[in-house]
């Protein structure tokens, strides 16, 4: 089964679970996201994958930008939230690993052991 890695290499916690996996012989996929943006179906897929009830539990609520944007705004939609990570993927939190119909956010790193 192929496991993905929504992966910022700027980002610490991203690195470190992308070592974790390499440590357990795992050779992810490596998207990089912020180059190469979710689609609303690709995160309407992760929502479900990550078994969270609101896109907000994937988004990085202490980012400026999630503040700046008023996204703690309880009028806004599910849909609403996942155009605004499509438009500003730095929201998203990282990392988030994929293996078939499960995802985990890696924060921290070992988290994502109990979907491989």
């Amino acid at each position: 089964m192929e496991i993905i890695i929504y992966h910022n290499p700027k980002c610490s916690k991203s690195r470190a679970t992308l070592a974790l996996l390499e440590k357990n012989n795992i050779q992810p996929t490596i998207e990089l996201y912020l180059q190469n943006p979710l689609s609303l179906e690709q995160l309407k897929e992760l929502v479900k994958k990550l078994g969270i009830s609101s896109a907000r539990e994937m988004m990085r609520i202490k980012d400026e930008l999630y503040t700046s944007l008023a996204l703690d705004n309880p009028e806004l939609n599910e849909d609403e939230l996942l155009e605004t990570i499509v438009k500003n993927p730095v929201l998203l939190e990282r990392p988030i690993v994929v293996n078939g119909e499960r995802a985990c956010i890696g924060r921290p790193p070992e988290n994502v052991l109990s979907i491989l």
